[in-house]
């Protein structure tokens, strides 16, 4: 059943809200069973809204997000109910069956007393290893899913119903990292770089020689076009060079507490491989323009990479992402610091740099750290069902990884789970979107296509590299903005 309670604020003659919303609650309030249940349209206008259409033809009035939060209900409806893409209408979502572990009402399920996991989080003594990551309770969806005691031991076929088959998975073999007589033969005479996929396809398939990063990672990080001469990245790091110092001038008032805070787990590795604080700084940015949303205040690039490694995992392993929902773990979050850093924590340093390198070829897929993290989860699931690991023994497993894992057998696997998923014919859209697997169709002929049919112009970089620079006062002292890449690095004077 779903208890669905609204009003609308009433507007007096003086403009003043009244405070008795008595009769436009039972105006606009609903409730009905989701046995009843036929479709569910799903539009976006400037925020989501949610209609629900019954089997007698029935359209209630729609629900607004303003805050966010409808593909958490809607994550939450699944457990329950069959939910389908329509094949003619992207927005509407036929519901097939119906099952009765579904008796919350909407009102509890907005109800902060179901953070019960919250709850758990925090006391819990084994995500003490999880140190200063504890931001991640600030946005649990708890509030979305039922009661703890409905959720434990909940038997796998009332979970989810449906596993899409995807056929066998390819064997994946690796070469050995590109060397530098390589690298040197996709150069012109004048330093461009040539056939760009080709040699991004060999980078994904072994990595780089060590000597070859300091060089080479300035162009995987967007730093130098791959496209420039010799002559040209030499003025532009002159350029870079000038630029940096004028703003490290403008640093008067940043604490060393500050300063050493830059010293981050993303920034390191990238120091360590350019010896050179203004290379470093530049490529770091880069590097930022890709991450940024998982450091900001609401966290939102970390909730969406959470949410699309679920539908992830649910497509490759339904009994194993069966298992883990039942046993409070199927929102994945022991997989945060996974994300937030992309691994710094997991692997050796030196698989650090090599994973890092492969994932900056942004081959074979878009998004492909998710599939780094359905492949670590493929190689554990037998030992976490075998064992019947509850929440605290997950939780813990996964943490005892770090340094326990080999890069190499982990890029093999994700990138056969990639190329298992691309064989699929009836792959859902949602999966088909969150890794870029949408066809391009009469691509221009100024384009190359790699192995993994991504469309790349081999004189242009991936992304743009255009910087503007604005400065603003606020009153006290002057922000100076710059923007590189669409990340913004803001300086204080």
């Amino acid at each position: 059943m779903i208890n669905a309670v609204s009003f609308r604020r009433k507007v007096h003659a003086h403009g003043d809200g009244g405070s008795n919303h008595t009769n436009d609650r039972n105006r606009w309030a609903f409730s009905f069973n989701v046995c009843d249940l036929r479709s569910i349209t799903v539009k976006c206008e400037g925020w989501s809204y949610i209609t629900f259409h019954l089997k007698d033809g029935t359209a209630l009035p729609a629900i607004h997000f303003h805050q966010g939060g409808s593909t958490a209900f809607l994550d939450s409806l699944r457990k329950s109910v069959q939910i389908n893409e329509c094949p003619d209408d992207e927005s509407v979502l036929i519901v097939s069956t119906y099952s009765k572990t579904f008796s919350q009402s909407f009102e509890n399920l907005l109800d902060d007393t179901n953070y019960g996991f919250v709850q758990k989080f925090k006391k819990d003594p084994y995500t003490t290893t999880l140190g200063g990551f504890s931001k991640v309770t600030n946005y649990l969806f708890d509030a979305f899913r039922a009661p703890e005691l409905e959720c434990h031991q909940r038997p796998a076929e009332e979970v989810f119903v449906f596993q899409l088959d995807l056929g066998p998975r390819p064997e994946v073999q690796r070469r050995g990292p590109v060397t530098m007589e390589e690298w040197a033969k996709y150069q012109d005479s004048e330093g461009r770089i040539t056939n760009v996929p080709h040699l991004k396809d060999l980078i994904l398939k072994g990595g780089l020689c060590h000597a070859l990063r300091r060089e080479a990672w300035k162009f995987l990080l967007c730093y130098f076009p791959w496209n420039s001469t010799h002559e040209e990245r030499k003025l532009l790091q002159k350029r870079k060079t000038d630029e940096y110092f004028r703003m490290k001038l403008q640093w008067k008032s940043v604490s060393e507490e500050q300063e050493r805070r830059n010293s981050s787990d993303l920034l390191s590795p990238i120091l360590f491989v350019m010896e050179n604080e203004v290379d470093a700084f530049w490529c770091f940015v880069s590097f930022m323009d890709e991450v940024h949303e998982n450091f900001e205040e609401q966290m939102q690039g970390m909730k969406t990479q959470l949410i699309q490694l679920s539908t992830l995992l649910r497509l490759l392993d339904l009994a194993f992402w069966n298992y883990l929902e039942a046993q409070d773990s199927g929102h994945l979050y022991f997989c945060f610091r996974w994300l937030l850093i992309r691994f710094k924590r997991e692997l050796h340093f030196q698989d650090v740099l090599r994973l890092w390198e492969v994932m900056w070829t942004r081959l074979p897929c878009q998004n492909f750290h998710l599939l780094v993290c359905c492949a670590i989860l493929d190689s554990e699931k037998q030992k976490i069902m075998d064992r019947k690991y509850g929440f605290n023994e997950i939780l813990k497993h996964i943490n005892e990884l770090s340094m326990k894992l080999d890069i190499e057998e982990i890029l093999s696997k994700s990138e056969a789970i990639c190329m298992q998923i691309k064989n699929c014919k009836d792959l859902p859209h949602s999966v088909s979107e969150i890794l870029g697997l949408n066809t391009v169709t009469e691509p221009s002929a100024a384009l190359e296509t790699s192995e993994y049919g991504i469309l790349e112009s081999p004189q242009t970089s991936p992304r743009s590299t255009h910087r503007q620079d604005h400065v603003v006062s606020n009153g006290h002292s002057h922000l100076k903005e710059t923007t590189h890449n669409g990340c913004k690095v803001a300086f204080i004077s």
